[in-house]
């Protein structure tokens, strides 16, 4: 049977408070086999690390999200730096810049963003990149530190963007955006110009339940355990078997993030 990485979970969300340990359990029985825990913040982050020193198999990231950087100490890097030091956190993130929202000062998101690629580059960690209505001021930073390597989290732009991470070398996370016909047009057309090795599946739970799952919760949460679903409609498009696209977005997953350098992480 083919088996499956997550790259992208929010697992401290409330929305798992009640059976978080039940849903890596149901995870690894639909064959999702690694996770990446996502971090919004310094806390988040110290929560994520130490759920993956007791779960195998389970990753994350550390770092501050574009929403979060008005509310960093002042001391954030001295206390992100040994963080990022830990085997189980294996990307940078999730950082980036969100000028849709605007929840923190442009400004101070340029710089907090600007700090973790710093970071990112001197400790050569990959980053877990954000962007929304930003993509201009987001590529300009990325260009200024060649030899970043990472992830587009969530990416749901056009071939143009899509064009322009691949030659800045990143991976590009797909998640159940693609499986919402409202508005998956744009993505749709651009992931036929998008590498089998530059893929990561990621559900972005509780976030983005596929809409093609035939059998739906009823809390309508997504979690780890329907990323075949995903798998299975991006297979579809790019006309691909379910088990070629389950084997390399896991080598791409342990290529990108470096898992085997930290098999025992």
């Amino acid at each position: 049977m083919a088996s499956f990485c997550d790259a992208g979970v929010n697992l401290f969300s409330n929305q798992f408070d009640a059976d978080r340990a039940e849903v890596i359990e149901r995870a690894k029985q639909h064959a999702v086999q690694q996770l990446l825990l996502i971090s919004s913040d310094l806390p988040e982050s110290a929560l994520n690390l130490a759920f993956c020193q007791k779960h195998p198999g389970v990753f994350c990231t550390a770092g501050v999200h574009p929403h979060q950087a008005a509310c960093v100490p002042s001391d954030w890097v001295q206390q992100l730096r040994p963080l990022l030091n830990e085997p189980a956190v294996v990307a940078v993130g999730e950082c980036g810049l969100d000028f849709n929202r605007d929840f923190s000062p442009r400004n101070t998101q340029l710089q907090v963003f600007e700090q973790q690629l710093q970071l990112a580059s001197e400790l050569q960690k990959p980053v877990y990149l954000h962007e929304r209505d930003a993509f201009a001021d987001q590529l300009a930073l990325l260009r200024a530190y060649p030899g970043i390597t990472g992830v587009a989290h969530c990416f749901t732009g056009n071939k143009a963007q899509l064009t322009a991470y691949l030659d800045l070398g990143l991976l590009i996370g797909i998640t159940g955006w693609l499986c919402d016909e409202r508005r998956n047009q744009e993505l749709t057309e651009a992931i036929q110009y998008l590498p089998l090795d530059r893929i990561l599946l990621e559900t972005d739970a509780p976030y983005l339940l596929p809409r093609t799952l035939v059998a739906k919760p009823k809390n309508r949460r997504n979690e780890p355990a329907f990323i075949p679903e995903i798998a299975r409609y991006l297979a579809e498009l790019k006309q691909l078997s379910l088990a070629q696209l389950a084997e390399q977005t896991s080598l791409n997953f342990s290529r990108v993030f470096r898992l085997m350098e930290h098999r025992d992480g």
